[in-house]
């Protein structure tokens, strides 16, 4: 690519962004769409929807950027969460090293790759229309005594990112516990989910469970709550929620035409209302018999404490492990419904089938890029398309065809691949939509690694990428050529995890950083210093002995809280006078949505669970707290 191209690009995406960004200013101010951009603050507070048409709404301002930029991390902390207060801290981290990597990148690389001669001589005259080969390493000399200021940068960006990372992991870590300390009581602080139950002849899976804890965990032990097998209902209830819309659609509809039809409109109403009951109390049956139905052998177990919660989830129960296999129960509006009815053995097959189809995608989705990013070099589409050839030698078309086109072909792509990789984590038999998340971005992060970085840095053709894999030991001599930097994608969950995430993050620049280091050598080597080569080997060693320090001194504390952070906070609970109705209201919190009334209000119908619509079979009586 030569300068003109990429500065092509550039601008173009620098238009986009302020096109994006000004919609956005005019938007986010539309009575319309409050609901979209201040949801929270218009439930919270009811903002009057101001539908006066002003010159002032229909103009771009930045004043917003200010007022978000200026929010302390204690008001982030309050109304957003933790999972909010590590994202911009990731943001800000990623800033620090852009800004320290920028400062070394321009003021001192930059200017000794341009005084090379090892491709040619820099000329300032023609700068528009030199190869960006001219401003990396690629352009010093073989031997050069200058590459040491290439080898004491990677020294220099390797103490500069380690520092950060174990300050970013301790301040996140301190974080965790105090945000945990705050809080209040949650209910899956309490819960645990119990599968793979046994259940012998004659008794139910209920008595089973309720038998068991009582037996081991007697002190501890509050009670349970079994799952029942309701596909059908999930999908009767999606029905019955589409024809609602559909019915209230219509209504509305019908209410528009009422002038036109005087007395239509009420016989219409009666008509769709009927139908709407006819189909909720259709559902109501449904509801009834699947809850007298088939059991699952699965359970939600509620405890008296967080720590008798916790010590069920990490014991093995059983000495058959396939059987009371227990982990830490999820929030219960994360709770992921369909993957319960699934055995042990199902779960693994999928878990095994899911992993070799990830894989296998990641990897042959690299032909499909290759070849269309192909197509965007300027002999390839004059070979395939001959007459384009006279509309591609205007100056300005193959400098948007060189420098803007291959990446936007890239990202069509890419836009294709989370929504796959979340189908295939959802069969995959995670218990959450949080988990859903989480593998799916990791799923995807490795898909970016492979894809991005690898097919564009290794590929000149698609048949000269595969001549390159195939020559395995070579390839760190081919990354030396063709890469002169690199920085990470960093994904964030949705999910409030209060920080959870961050060791993914951190995870993410410990590769990043040996992949530098790989680079790095291989530079060397083709520079032909092997001086320089020789210092580089240590780093990839003491980076992954770090990052092994890091996991033994602050990894467990986000898997599971210690027993200390557990009992003190399950003695403030004694004092606390809300626990005996937390207690009670931990009995619905579990409930399966698909056995929940459905209430039906004027925008769209939703399951209310109570605890008077739950009977004895699916929940075991309260033990008493004496």
């Amino acid at each position: 690519m030569i300068v003109s191209a990429l500065l092509t690009s550039v601008g173009i995406n620098s238009a986009l962004c302020i096109l994006f960004f000004a919609l956005y200013s005019i938007l986010r101010k539309q009575p319309g769409y409050l609901y979209v951009y201040v949801p929270r603050l218009l439930a919270a507070k009811g903002i009057e929807r101001n539908r006066l048409i002003r010159l002032k709404r229909l103009l771009p301002s930045p004043g917003w950027v200010k007022i978000a930029w200026k929010l302390t991390e204690e008001e982030l902390l309050s109304t957003t969460g933790l999972d909010a207060v590590v994202f911009i801290r990731i943001i800000i981290l990623c800033l620090k090293i852009f800004t320290f990597a920028g400062i070394i990148g321009l003021f001192i690389l930059l200017p000794i790759n341009c005084s090379g001669t090892q491709l040619a001589a820099f000329d300032i005259t023609v700068i528009s229309n030199e190869t960006l080969d001219l401003f990396t390493i690629s352009n010093v000399n073989n031997g050069s005594k200058w590459l040491w200021a290439h080898c004491s940068a990677v020294y220099l960006m390797t103490g500069f990112v380690c520092y950060l990372l174990y300050h970013e992991y301790d301040y996140i870590c301190s974080k965790r516990n105090a945000y945990f300390y705050a809080s209040k009581p949650q209910p899956h602080q309490f819960t645990i989910l119990v599968r793979g139950i046994p259940v012998t002849p004659g008794s139910s899976v209920s008595e089973s469970v309720n038998n068991f804890f009582k037996d081991y965990h007697p002190t501890t032990y509050l009670s349970h709550v079994v799952i029942h097998r309701t596909n059908k209902l999930f999908y009767l209830i999606n029905f019955v929620k589409k024809m609602y819309r559909r019915l209230t659609h219509k209504q509305s509809e019908s209410a528009k035409e009422y002038s036109r039809h005087n007395g239509s409109f009420g016989l219409h109403k009666s008509d769709r209302e009927q139908k709407l009951g006819d189909l909720e109390e259709n559902l109501r049956a449904e509801q009834s018999d699947d809850a007298s139905g088939q059991e699952v052998r699965s359970a939600f177990v509620f405890f008296r404490s967080r720590f008798g919660a916790a010590i069920a989830s990490r014991l093995q129960q059983s000495e058959k492990p396939t059987e009371w296999v227990t982990e830490q129960a999820p929030e219960p509006n994360d709770v992921y419904w369909p993957f319960f009815q699934s055995t042990f053995l199902h779960r693994w097959m999928s878990r095994v089938v899911i992993i070799i189809t990830s894989i296998l995608l990641t990897v042959l989705f690299l032909i499909p890029v290759v070849l269309v990013q192909s197509l965007a070099n300027l002999s390839q589409l004059e070979v395939w398309f001959p007459f384009l050839k006279d509309f591609l030698t205007a100056k300005m078309v193959r400098q948007v065809v060189t420098g803007y086109l291959p990446n936007l072909i890239l990202q069509i792509f890419v836009k294709l691949v989370p929504p796959v990789m979340e189908f295939l984590s959802s069969i995959q038999g995670h218990i959450s939509y949080s988990e859903i998340q989480r593998s799916a971005s990791d799923k995807f992060l490795w898909f970016i690694v492979w894809n991005i970085f690898f097919a564009n840095v290794l590929s000149g053709s698609f048949f000269n990428l595969f001549a390159v894999l195939l020559d395995l030991k070579n390839i760190p001599s081919h990354l030396a050529v063709s890469v002169p930097a690199q920085f990470i994608h960093v994904y964030a969950p949705k999910f409030e995890t209060a920080g959870r995430f961050w060791p993914t993050v951190h995870n993410c620049m410990i590769f990043s950083l040996v992949l530098m280091h790989a680079i790095a050598l291989g530079i060397f080597t083709v520079k032909k210093l092997s001086s320089a080569s020789s210092l580089i080997f240590p780093l990839p060693v003491l980076t992954l002995l770090f990052n092994e320090y890091c996991r033994k001194r602050f990894l467990p504390n986000f898997s599971i809280y210690s027993a200390e952070t557990l009992i003190k906070k399950d003695r403030e609970d004694l004092s606390d006078p809300q626990m005996p109705r937390f207690f009670t209201e931990l009995i619905t919190a579990y409930m399966d949505p698909a056995l929940s009334p459905l209430q039906c209000s004027n925008s769209d119908c939703h399951s209310v669970p109570s605890f008077s619509d739950i009977s004895n079979d699916h929940i075991t009586p309260l033990l008493s707290l004496d």
